[in-house]
């Protein structure tokens, strides 16, 4: 019982550790990975940078997402339709 308690709360704490981004600050992280590149702020290259991690970004969510998804990318694996049989003794 103190197991599955102490399990419990570790899951629980793990839980509330996690926090996302908000957008002010995942452009200020961007901002600094591009200028941790080399790109100088204010120039064509500083946003080519930040517009092609966002499109990183944008295509890995898809990925994800579509990953598992049988009725978007599904249709070219094969179908298994499965019917129990229910045998009883006579």
């Amino acid at each position: 019982m103190t197991t599955r308690l102490s399990i419990l709360i570790a899951a629980a704490l793990l839980l509330t550790a996690c926090q996302t981004m908000t957008p002010e600050e995942r452009r200020i992280a961007d901002g600094n990975t591009c200028a941790s590149y080399g790109f100088r702020r204010g120039t064509d290259a500083f946003a080519t940078c930040l517009q092609r991690i966002e499109l990183d970004r944008r295509a890995e969510s898809r990925a994800f997402r579509y990953q598992n998804d049988m009725m978007m990318w599904g249709w070219d694996r094969p179908v298994i339709v499965s019917r129990p049989v229910i045998v009883q003794a006579r």
